[in-house]
Protein backbone atom coordinates (compact mmCIF):
# COMPACT_ATOMS: atom_id res chain seq x y z
CA UNK A 1 0.00 0.00 0.00
CA UNK A 2 1.48 3.56 -1.17
CA UNK A 3 0.32 6.46 1.34
CA UNK A 4 1.11 9.94 0.22
CA UNK A 5 0.71 12.45 2.66
CA UNK A 6 1.18 16.23 2.40
CA UNK A 7 0.07 17.16 5.84
CA UNK A 8 1.28 15.39 9.49
CA UNK A 9 -1.76 14.67 10.19
CA UNK A 10 -2.56 12.45 7.21
CA UNK A 11 -0.08 9.78 8.69
CA UNK A 12 1.04 7.81 11.83
CA UNK A 13 4.23 9.70 13.54
CA UNK A 14 4.76 6.80 15.80
CA UNK A 15 3.82 4.14 12.84
CA UNK A 16 7.02 6.72 10.86
CA UNK A 17 9.33 7.17 13.79
CA UNK A 18 9.54 3.18 13.80
CA UNK A 19 10.98 3.11 10.09
CA UNK A 20 13.58 6.13 11.13
CA UNK A 21 14.03 4.79 14.81
CA UNK A 22 18.04 3.75 13.72
CA UNK A 23 18.67 6.77 12.12
CA UNK A 24 17.09 8.96 15.26
CA UNK A 25 18.94 6.98 17.65
CA UNK A 26 22.14 7.79 15.74
CA UNK A 27 21.24 11.66 15.72
CA UNK A 28 20.45 11.74 19.12
CA UNK A 29 23.53 10.31 20.05
CA UNK A 30 25.52 12.78 18.13
CA UNK A 31 22.79 15.74 19.27
CA UNK A 32 22.27 15.61 22.72
CA UNK A 33 25.53 13.41 23.79
CA UNK A 34 24.88 14.26 27.46
CA UNK A 35 21.17 12.48 27.43
CA UNK A 36 20.23 9.41 28.50
CA UNK A 37 19.93 7.53 25.14
CA UNK A 38 16.20 7.36 25.85
CA UNK A 39 16.04 11.22 26.11
CA UNK A 40 18.00 11.17 22.94
CA UNK A 41 15.69 9.36 20.84
CA UNK A 42 12.95 11.27 22.32
CA UNK A 43 15.35 14.44 21.52
CA UNK A 44 15.65 13.49 17.99
CA UNK A 45 11.79 12.10 17.63
CA UNK A 46 10.93 15.50 18.59
CA UNK A 47 12.94 17.52 16.38
CA UNK A 48 11.88 15.23 13.61
CA UNK A 49 8.22 16.15 14.04
CA UNK A 50 8.62 20.20 14.81
CA UNK A 51 11.31 19.98 10.93
CA UNK A 52 8.05 17.92 9.54
CA UNK A 53 5.09 20.47 10.77
CA UNK A 54 7.26 23.74 10.75
CA UNK A 55 9.29 23.15 7.61
CA UNK A 56 8.46 20.52 5.45
CA UNK A 57 4.84 20.36 5.16
CA UNK A 58 4.70 24.19 4.97
CA UNK A 59 6.59 23.88 2.07
CA UNK A 60 3.94 24.09 -0.95
CA UNK A 61 3.31 20.40 -2.97
CA UNK A 62 5.85 18.67 -0.28
CA UNK A 63 4.71 15.37 0.22
CA UNK A 64 5.81 12.24 2.15
CA UNK A 65 5.23 8.63 0.27
CA UNK A 66 5.10 5.56 2.72
CA UNK A 67 5.23 1.94 1.59
CA UNK A 68 3.65 -0.04 4.19
CA UNK A 69 2.29 -3.43 4.84
CA UNK A 70 0.61 -5.71 7.72
CA UNK A 71 -0.15 -2.52 9.35
CA UNK A 72 3.30 -1.03 9.62
CA UNK A 73 5.10 1.63 7.46
CA UNK A 74 8.07 -0.07 5.91
CA UNK A 75 9.87 2.13 3.57
CA UNK A 76 9.57 5.88 3.56
CA UNK A 77 10.16 8.62 1.75
CA UNK A 78 10.23 13.04 1.19
CA UNK A 79 9.56 14.80 -2.33
CA UNK A 80 10.05 18.63 -1.77
CA UNK A 81 10.44 21.28 -5.12
CA UNK A 82 14.22 21.30 -6.26
CA UNK A 83 15.19 23.22 -9.12
CA UNK A 84 13.21 22.19 -12.48
CA UNK A 85 11.92 19.05 -10.53
CA UNK A 86 11.23 17.32 -6.74
CA UNK A 87 14.05 16.20 -4.76
CA UNK A 88 14.04 12.42 -3.42
CA UNK A 89 15.36 12.65 0.38
CA UNK A 90 15.04 10.97 3.69
CA UNK A 91 14.66 7.37 2.01
CA UNK A 92 14.46 4.51 4.61
CA UNK A 93 13.65 1.33 5.29
CA UNK A 94 12.80 -0.24 8.84
CA UNK A 95 15.84 -2.61 9.72
CA UNK A 96 14.35 -5.74 9.57
CA UNK A 97 12.26 -5.19 6.15
CA UNK A 98 15.74 -3.98 4.39
CA UNK A 99 17.06 -6.79 1.91
CA UNK A 100 13.73 -7.67 0.79
CA UNK A 101 13.17 -4.90 -2.13
CA UNK A 102 10.84 -2.25 0.15
CA UNK A 103 12.99 0.73 -1.20
CA UNK A 104 12.88 -0.12 -4.62
CA UNK A 105 9.30 -0.66 -4.71
CA UNK A 106 8.77 2.65 -2.92
CA UNK A 107 10.95 4.52 -5.33
CA UNK A 108 8.78 2.49 -8.05
CA UNK A 109 5.33 3.41 -6.70
CA UNK A 110 6.33 6.94 -6.19
CA UNK A 111 7.16 6.89 -9.53
CA UNK A 112 4.09 5.58 -10.86
CA UNK A 113 2.46 8.16 -8.91
CA UNK A 114 4.20 11.47 -10.34
CA UNK A 115 4.18 9.88 -13.48
CA UNK A 116 0.50 9.94 -13.52
CA UNK A 117 0.43 13.62 -13.20
CA UNK A 118 2.70 14.11 -16.36
CA UNK A 119 6.74 13.98 -17.24
CA UNK A 120 9.01 14.14 -13.93
CA UNK A 121 12.22 15.26 -12.62
CA UNK A 122 13.46 13.76 -9.97
CA UNK A 123 17.02 14.32 -8.11
CA UNK A 124 18.96 12.67 -4.97
CA UNK A 125 21.31 13.38 -2.92
CA UNK A 126 22.73 10.26 -2.11
CA UNK A 127 26.24 9.80 -0.04
CA UNK A 128 29.38 7.89 -2.20
CA UNK A 129 29.85 5.98 0.28
CA UNK A 130 26.26 4.17 0.44
CA UNK A 131 26.66 1.44 -2.04
CA UNK A 132 23.28 0.33 -1.03
CA UNK A 133 21.32 3.76 -1.97
CA UNK A 134 23.26 3.94 -4.89
CA UNK A 135 22.36 0.77 -6.52
CA UNK A 136 18.71 1.03 -4.87
CA UNK A 137 18.60 4.61 -7.26
CA UNK A 138 20.20 2.74 -10.32
CA UNK A 139 17.79 0.02 -10.29
CA UNK A 140 15.05 2.76 -10.58
CA UNK A 141 16.79 4.25 -12.80
CA UNK A 142 18.44 7.17 -11.72
CA UNK A 143 21.72 8.33 -13.27
CA UNK A 144 24.66 10.63 -11.53
CA UNK A 145 24.77 14.06 -13.24
CA UNK A 146 26.99 15.86 -10.56
CA UNK A 147 30.02 14.61 -7.96
CA UNK A 148 28.57 16.74 -5.26
CA UNK A 149 25.28 17.27 -3.64
CA UNK A 150 23.90 20.97 -3.96
CA UNK A 151 21.49 21.16 -1.46
CA UNK A 152 18.20 23.29 -1.63
CA UNK A 153 19.91 25.97 1.12
CA UNK A 154 22.19 26.72 -1.77
CA UNK A 155 24.89 24.73 0.40
CA UNK A 156 27.67 21.80 -1.42
CA UNK A 157 28.57 19.02 -0.08
CA UNK A 158 31.32 16.67 -1.48
CA UNK A 159 31.04 14.05 0.31
CA UNK A 160 27.42 12.96 -2.20
CA UNK A 161 26.61 12.66 -5.79
CA UNK A 162 23.59 13.92 -7.32
CA UNK A 163 21.39 11.68 -9.27
CA UNK A 164 18.59 12.57 -11.55
CA UNK A 165 15.58 10.61 -12.65
CA UNK A 166 13.18 11.94 -15.67
CA UNK A 167 10.79 10.72 -17.93
CA UNK A 168 11.29 13.80 -20.40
Amino acid sequence: MLLVASSLHELSFPKLMEVYAESNRENGEDRYPGESPDRQLALAEEGFRDYLSQVFFTTENARYFILGEAGRYVSALRLEPYEDGLLLEALETAPEFRKKGYAVALIEKTQAYLEEQGSIRLYSHVSRNNIASLRTHEKRGFRKILDYGRYIDGSINRRTVTLLYTTE
